[in-house]
């Protein structure tokens, strides 16, 4: 059965075929993808191989993860599923503004009148 693996802290430089080579070392790659961002389609800096042999997985796990690959010391695990992600918190995950104050409803029983 085919196992997942996310590597993660990838040079910018690092290309699918180059991630390829280098999990190939150690078994049949079947799927290989670097995330890139949506608008400048440059590398988000991680992705994920699939390895055809479980035992060829975990030998590459334990030979690559903080292993250098293209001048960048990676990481690399056993992918999780989407569903076993922790949860983003309430409001989004991505940060930003939040906060402030209720602007709904009536205010005219706080103003001020002198």
């Amino acid at each position: 059965m085919a196992k997942k693996l996310y590597v993660g802290g990838l040079a910018w430089a690092t290309t699918n075929d180059s991630l390829k080579q280098a999990f190939a070392q150690y078994g049949e790659v079947e799927d290989v993808q670097v995330i890139t961002d949506k608008m400048t389609g440059k590398s988000r800096g991680f992705g994920f191989v699939t390895m055809v042999d479980d035992g060829a997985a975990e030998q590459a796990i334990q030979t690559l993860n903080g292993a250098e690959l293209d001048g960048r010391n990676i990481t690399v695990n056993e992918a999780r599923p989407k569903s076993d992600r922790p949860m983003a918190p309430r409001g989004g995950s991505r940060g930003g503004f939040g906060g402030g104050y209720d602007r709904g409803g009536d205010r005219r029983d706080q103003r001020r009148s002198y």
